[in-house]
């Protein structure tokens, strides 16, 4: 099946490969005007309840990222020194994205600000947001970060889960027709071309994907670049993604999903595999794929048990709640794009966000530097039904 499958695809590709770009859309802002204190973007049916994502509870979820995009410490600087002079404080080597604990949370902190702004202009503490969004991404901090990705130790820094928030956050402001975003994203550009280009230079190096739980899961970072590259036609890294996610992934058979969760996962590997598949095949192949790789998923009564947290305060046990929004949010994307198969896996999807979202504001700061970014991905893709 799947030596015929290649071979379907290679034909496909090379005779409409202009049709694939389009198998998925961006996220795109409602309209301002349409926007009130009690609208709802979307409805999570979680179980008995439901989750409201509208603007009270976008103010509240708004608390998280404006907590710590400023906190310079507890910071996890995961650098290589390569001499004394590489020594510095997270806020001199990091200007733009010093806070949140770690680089890439903070990106994905800016990232939340962003999405929440541009879907609820009415924020309460909307000012302070904008003032703020401008002060970390001045062109001059910016600048910055991009020399301390040429720093000789630093070619893989944050590769590839900090490139593909990156990209993500550079996506929002490309896609928000606001003046400030048209600011940030010309000041974030110098980094966003970078980002870029590490991609196209690293992945016909990988010779093989990487299938973990974790930060550096090949397919995560795939996904977040794909949709970058489709919303601003960049043909050249669609091209590159495409083309490793099916050297990687087009063969791959009967997902072993009964080993998951590994303890520290926030990140499905069978998951995140169907989310670039889903992102970069057209319909028949990926209908092909899913048959061999997880067919249990078109089965109505197919089940997976929420990832269950012990010990919130646990850095790395805290993971499971981010893996329960990221489990979610494929199952919103497989929904959204192909009901008619996979349309059921909608209760699923907010079982995982039920579990894990009654715990995102005022739980400890181990997950509440991170966990909202998780919370509102999962949350804009259940509104795209």
């Amino acid at each position: 099946m799947k030596k015929i499958l290649s071979l379907i695809i290679v034909v496909f590709f090379i005779g409409c490969k202009g049709d694939e770009t389009k198998e998925i859309e961006t996220v795109s802002a409602p309209e301002n005007d349409s926007i009130a204190d009690d609208n709802i973007i979307s409805d999570a049916i979680l179980g008995e309840e439901e989750v409201e994502f509208n603007l009270g509870e976008a103010n509240r979820l708004a608390e998280l990222p404006l907590g710590c995009i400023e906190t310079e410490y507890p910071n996890k600087l995961g650098q290589t020194l390569e001499n004394e002079e590489a020594l510095g404080t997270p806020k001199e080597l990091h200007p733009a994205f010093y806070g949140c604990f770690d680089w890439h949370s903070s990106v994905h902190a800016h990232w939340s600000l962003v999405s929440l702004l541009k879907q609820f202009p009415d924020l309460e503490k909307e000012e302070a947001i904008r003032e703020k969004l401008k002060n970390s991404l001045s062109a001059e901090n910016i600048l910055a970060e991009v020399d301390y990705f040429k720093r000789p130790q630093s070619e893989s820094y944050e590769r590839t889960y900090g490139w593909a928030w990156l990209l993500k956050l550079a996506e929002e402001l490309k896609t928000w027709e606001d003046p400030l975003a048209k600011e940030l994203d010309a000041n974030l550009q110098p980094l966003t071309d970078l980002v870029v280009q590490r991609y196209l230079d690293f992945f016909p190096k990988l010779n093989y994907p990487i299938r973990v739980g974790e930060h550096s899961n090949t397919a995560f970072g795939m996904s977040f670049a794909y949709d970058f590259a489709q919303s601003t036609e960049d043909q050249k890294l669609m091209d590159a993604i495409s083309k490793r996610a099916r050297d990687f992934y087009l063969s791959d058979d009967n997902c072993p999903v009964n080993w998951e969760p590994g303890g520290y996962d926030f990140l499905s590997p069978c998951l995140q595999e169907v989310d670039i598949m889903l992102r970069i095949l057209p319909k028949n192949a990926f209908n092909l794929w899913i048959n061999d790789f997880m067919p249990d998923l078109k089965n109505e009564d197919f089940t997976m048990e929420v990832g269950e947290v012990s010990d919130r305060t646990d850095g790395k046990l805290v993971h499971l709640d981010g893996l329960n929004f990221s489990r979610a949010w494929v199952f919103y994307h497989l929904a959204n794009k192909y009901p008619e198969d996979f349309g059921h896996l909608r209760s699923l999807a907010s079982e995982h966000v039920s579990y894990s979202f009654p715990n995102l504001v005022g739980d400890t700061y181990e997950g509440g530097h991170w966990l909202g970014s998780f919370a509102i991905y999962a949350l804009e893709a259940a509104s795209k039904e």
